[in-house]
């Protein structure tokens, strides 16, 4: 379409360059810039155009745009908000979707700029009409219907009982709720109540519920109806004009040429009926969709846009919605009305027509910034997930799952499943993921185990846990960095996979370690990298990749030529995994030996693209109703926190991962659907977006929403802690000014865990249960072998207590020795028999049900009497430990560290010392430890072990304490 600056509104000039709304009203004819404090304030009597630019994850702008019509503007001026409208969508290049509003019939997108609601004011410019002047406050009535709200006449009349009304008085605002609405729908109205209230009251009025058929003896109840002249039954409601359903004929398409629209005879709508030079009518009852080739002039378009309107003003049915599109930019709406839509269409799309507009804007000085195309940004996935926590790996086997040891948890065959439960620091509790990983070559059987037992465990957590469900080869990034280290096998132990491979009659092709295997290296760093096993062929290399191959004791690592550093560190680091304590052969791709192709069974051709995840898309969040195998979704634009009802299931669809979010108040059968409803979201794909089947799934109950959830709102998570249904939190919120009625402790600090208001834990954390590998390849990294074999005797391996510190940090090599680890051994028998009379701390399962305070009894239940006296002795510790303070005499031997505090020698530090440190605080001797003595001992910075909770701070200066002490 030819572009000239004729074709541009002066109006219109550099709009749509940023993210945001612009509003113009329609005065004589031309649109006028409406201020921003004015957004949301319509009148009847006018018109409107309103621009809504949303910026993509890449940085690409959309446009959506829409007229607005009052139920009292003109003709005239309705036609013309339809013209500008279309040169408007000129201006920014001929891409934006265009839609129709009637007053009161107002599409759920454009209601979602102005939430609440929008509340037209009596009035107009071209239509004769004054604007209402805010003199003396009116008594209005309104009802809510959905999300629209209507001024009805202030009479009992106007009432029934399947509605929701809104009684605004000088004094007091009054919510009637009709005794057939649904909590949902009281909770929204409460929304419009709340904003009357800051808008017409200055939040300065007082607020009511009234219930219909209350007892008159209410004194609000009878307050409410003394405006009506007193009480007196409602009448069945009838049904209006408005509300008579459409009716339900197959969709028409219409053919527009020269200001004529004729019928398209066609069996069956399909995508080669449209002509790209030609603009046309899909006629669908309730909604008109304006399809306009890319090759039609302006001029056409208009004419379209015209034809269109006189054939919904001919119609008595009821308002329809017009929606315009453009060809190479049809909604997901209007290509699911025809039979067959290719994914992939010819047409091209170029940038001809924006470029045109940008370079005539530019030529007058207007900046065209927004006009262009951003560039794409790049950003490094985050986890938003706290990586300090404790993980539990069990493999499943038919019914049964099978605890992994610590040194196993990162090692997964291909044709097993596994279950996962990782528990780590939350705000005030602790937070639990619960998660199955489905390995490419599971059986069924493994399949539909794993998930049952996982719901299981989330089930006997009081549904206290996320859950999530995760497919080999598409984990997402909070479950890499909760394992920081994958090795996928190929193979798999389980009897299923050993049956299933024995009745097809195929090779078994579990890995053995003196075998030939070949694994490709990937990852972004110590907290994320893999092993993957692939095919021992030469055809599995990628120039872009690193890989290990090895056949017994000979062991090649291969450097494709795009690699970097850090890839070539991710092998080293993945050797002292897959084969500890051998040498092994270094490759460079075009210098590799004839021994390494003979193991691959010799040269061939392979490929150098990198395997690049899909970026994250924008989210979109859908109610939904799952009834008899039938999911139903509707989407929720611009949504927010508010918007999650705690009575319903809603999705939050990432595009490369799924979010079903389970209310407190969803009924126990819905709520055990939750995965089924998220595994038939992706096989609906509702926004034809190409979900994938095995994109990961999460079930998150509210009030343990993790943080990588809750990042994609503006959180507060005193208002899913609030007790209630939607309308009594609501109800809550209103009467207190707009804020939820909690003493909630505050949330930690980012640096702390990463919280859920934290984005991503620092440096430290992250490396916290990482490991790195010296030139010298010494393969012992973490926290120290002393410190692990101390806590391994806290550790219960039957008791499953996830409250409790790794046993051992997961990142040490199991092969590794250190004559730390030596010295350690005879000290654990002493530190085993004296932990064994410790209070334990609660359970993950205890702590997250703050109802049910309970402490775990001793195990030596033949003696309680010293029990009662080993609890005594460390609860007098304990408390001394948080009471007493630290002094910092200065002595002959002390000196100071880099944060400036006093330090002395371990060995001075010991009870047993013949050279004791004296006049120091000796139930804090752990402080007196230089920086890199005390990390020796407790495996962390003293910053990070004094940012642990007081509990775990205790029970881990019990573990050291034993040898400076006793």
């Amino acid at each position: 379409m030819a572009v000239s600056m004729r074709d541009v509104d002066p109006a219109f000039q550099g709009a749509g360059q940023k993210a945001g709304l612009e509003v113009w009203r329609i005065e004589d004819f031309n649109p006028v810039p409406v201020p921003k404090s004015s957004f949301g304030k319509f009148f009847t009597g006018d018109s409107y155009v309103i621009l809504k630019t949303t910026s993509s994850k890449s940085g690409a702008l959309r446009h959506d745009i829409h007229y607005w019509l009052g139920k009292d503007t003109s003709q005239d001026e309705a036609g013309a908000a339809a013209i500008k409208t279309v040169e408007l969508d000129a201006a920014l290049g001929g891409r934006a979707v265009q839609y129709r509003e009637v007053q009161g019939h107002e599409t759920e997108k454009f209601l979602s700029y102005f939430k609440p609601c929008i509340i037209p004011l009596e009035g107009g410019v071209a239509s004769g009409f004054k604007h209402t002047e805010a003199e003396k406050h009116k008594t209005r009535l309104f009802v809510c219907r959905g999300k629209h709200v209507v001024h009805v006449p202030f009479a009992r009349s106007s009432l029934n009982h399947d509605d929701i009304f809104v009684l605004d008085t000088e004094s007091k605002i009054f919510q009637f709720n009709g005794s057939n609405s649904s909590i949902q729908e009281r909770a929204k109205a409460l929304e419009v109540v709340q904003y009357i209230k800051d808008t017409y009251h200055e939040g300065k009025c007082e607020v009511a519920a009234i219930e219909d058929g209350k007892l008159m003896a209410d004194p609000e109840t009878g307050e409410f109806w003394g405006f009506f002249g007193g009480f007196a039954p409602l009448p069945r409601k009838t049904v209006g004009e408005d509300e008579k359903p459409a009716d339900s004929r197959p969709p028409k398409l219409l053919c527009v040429e020269k200001g004529q629209a004729e019928l398209v005879e066609t069996d069956s709508l399909k995508r080669e009926l449209l002509d790209t030079n030609k603009c046309y009518i899909l006629d669908c009852g309730l909604e008109v969709f304006v399809w306009m080739g890319r090759n039609t002039s302006l001029d056409e378009r208009k004419s379209a846009s015209g034809v269109a309107d006189d054939l919904v003003s001919g119609t008595d049915k009821l308002k329809p919605q017009i929606i315009r599109i453009i060809e190479g930019f049809e909604t997901v709406m209007f290509r699911s009305k025809f039979d067959s839509w290719p994914q992939i269409t010819d047409v091209t799309v170029s940038e001809d027509g924006r470029g045109k507009v940008a370079a005539l804007l530019k030529r007058q000085g207007v900046n065209v910034k927004g006009l262009l195309k951003a560039d794409t940004v790049k950003e490094e996935p985050q986890p938003y997930i706290d990586c300090t926590g404790h993980l539990q790996v069990w493999r499943v086997n038919g019914q049964e799952k099978i605890l992994l040891q610590a040194s196993d948890q990162s090692k997964f065959y291909s044709g097993d499943c596994y279950i996962f439960q990782y528990t780590y620091p939350g705000e005030d509790k602790e937070d639990c993921l619960i998660g199955t990983w489905i390995g490419k070559n599971s059986v069924e059987e493994d399949r539909a185990s794993a998930n049952s037992l996982a719901s299981k465990m989330v089930e006997s957590m009081k549904f206290l846990a996320s859950q999530a469900r995760i497919y080999e080869g598409n984990e997402p990034i909070q479950f890499h960095t909760i394992l920081q280290t994958l090795i996928v096998l190929k193979g798999g132990l389980s009897d299923g996979y050993k049956t299933h491979v024995a009745e097809k009659e195929i090779q078994d092709e579990t890995y053995k370690e003196d075998g030939v295997a070949l694994f490709r290296i990937q990852g972004s760093g110590p907290d994320n990298m893999q092993a993957i096993q692939v095919d021992s062929v030469a055809s599995s290399l990628n120039s872009s990749y690193c890989y290990i191959l090895h056949n017994g004791p000979a062991v090649f690592t291969w450097s494709g030529s795009a690699t970097t550093a850090t890839d070539q560190e991710l092998v080293e680091r993945m050797l002292d995994l897959i084969k500890p304590n051998l040498q092994s052969k270094p490759q460079r791709e075009g210098t590799e030996s004839e021994q390494f192709w003979e193991l691959l069974g010799g040269k061939s051709e392979y490929p150098s693209q990198k395997i690049t995840r899909e970026a994250e898309s924008d989210p979109h969040l859908f109610s939904c109703n799952f009834s008899k195998g039938n999911l139903k979704v509707t989407e929720v634009y611009n949504f927010s926190q508010d918007d999650l009802m705690t009575e319903d299931i809603f999705i939050l669809d990432c595009h490369s991962e799924i979010f079903v979010w389970v209310g407190q108040q969803v009924d126990p059968k819905s709520r055990m659907q939750a995965l089924t409803i998220g595994e038939k979201f992706l096989e609906h794909d509702f926004l034809l977006e190409k979900l994938s089947h095995v994109a990961p799934v999460y079930v998150i109950n509210e009030g343990s929403e993790p943080p990588f959830f809750t990042r994609f709102f503006k959180w507060d998570s005193g208002k899913s802690a609030m007790l209630g249904n939607s309308f009594q939190r609501k109800l809550t919120i209103v009467k207190n000014g707009g804020a939820p009625l909690l003493d909630k402790p505050k949330r930690r600090t980012p640096a702390s865990y990463g919280g859920r208001s934290s984005s991503v834990p620092d440096k430290t954390q992250r490396s916290s249960r990482s490991m790195s590998v010296s030139p010298d390849r010494v393969r012992v990294r973490g926290r120290s072998p002393a410190f692990n074999a101390l806590a391994a005797n806290f550790e219960n391996p039957n008791a499953r207590n996830l409250s409790t510190p790794p046993p051992v940090v997961r990142k040490l090599y199991p092969k590794s020795v250190t004559p730390d680890s030596a010295k350690a051994a005879p000290k654990s028998a002493a530190i085993a028999a004296l932990s064994s009379s410790f209070e334990q701390p609660p359970s993950a399962r205890e702590s997250m049900i703050p109802r049910s305070v309970k402490v775990s009894l001793s195990t030596n239940k033949s003696n309680p009497e010293t029990n009662d006296k080993d609890k005594e002795r460390e609860n007098s510790v304990t408390n001394k430990v948080e009471s007493l303070s630290i002094k910092e005499d200065a002595k002959e031997d002390e000196a100071e560290d880099e944060e400036g505090l006093l330090i002395y020698p371990y060995e001075r530090l010991k009870i047993t010392s013949t050279d004791p440190v004296t006049d120091i605080d000796v139930t804090k001797r752990e402080t007196y430890l230089s920086s890199a003595e005390f990390k020796e001992k407790f495996g962390m910075t003293k910053d990070a072990f004094y940012k642990l909770p007081k509990w775990k701070q205790n029970k881990l200066k019990m573990a050291v304490h034993f040898h400076l002490i006793f």
